[in-house]
């Protein structure tokens, strides 16, 4: 099994105002590697009270970090012809969307999937499908609100529901689990329910 899990941190409530993004790249049914960016959001040095409530990121910590226009290039090279989850997905798809038209950046290819909508699925009947309560019930150790421990976790989320098979396709598995699966595309964005967004360059 081969997909990343993505998760973003933002400085705002304004969605392209990402501070930290965190993607766990999985080979082989294991997470192979948890990649890590803190970024400086265009808003610096304003960061909003509530979002560092929940994060802990303050303006000092991204000021000596790079921009979104340089990590980007590695951050393309990693979703182009991926299959990407995000828990609570609309939001992440929506952070990315954003920033890339604020930049300018022309979207890449991969599709993508809610783990929430997943859980909801093969696990019905819980009070809440929050990243931390879904941890909790499968023993997966989490340090809430930063981007590459979501991540990770996310992706350890999603090895439990496949029942740890290694060798089983992603899509496959989303299939048979009635998951449906948004896209990105250079003209624009599928989401699961099947809205299409054109892209702004």
């Amino acid at each position: 099994m081969e997909f990343l899990a993505l998760d973003f941190e933002t400085a705002t409530s304004q969605a392209d105002s990402p501070c930290e993004l965190g993607i766990a790249v999985v080979r082989g049914g294991v997470v192979r590697e948890v990649r890590n960016w803190l970024i400086k959001p265009r808003y610096w040095p304003y960061f909003s009270p509530w979002n560092v409530a929940v994060h802990g990121i303050r303006p000092e910590d991204v000021e000596g970090a790079p921009r979104w226009d340089g990590i980007w290039e590695e951050v393309a090279e990693l979703l182009d012809g991926a299959t990407v989850v995000a828990h609570n997905a609309a939001f992440d798809m929506t952070v990315l969307r954003s920033t890339l038209a604020t930049h300018g950046l022309r979207h890449p290819t991969f599709q993508y999937f809610c783990s929430v909508s997943m859980a909801r699925r093969l696990w019905p009947g819980k009070p809440s499908y929050g990243l931390k309560p879904m941890c909790d019930m499968h023993g997966i150790p989490l340090k809430h609100h930063r981007a590459g421990n979501d991540a990770e976790a996310t992706a350890e989320l999603v090895l439990r529901a496949s029942g740890q098979r290694p060798s089983m396709d992603i899509t496959q598995f989303l299939i048979e689990s009635k998951v449906k699966l948004g896209a990105f595309y250079p003209g624009g964005q599928r989401t699961p329910g099947g809205k299409v967004t054109t892209a702004h360059y």
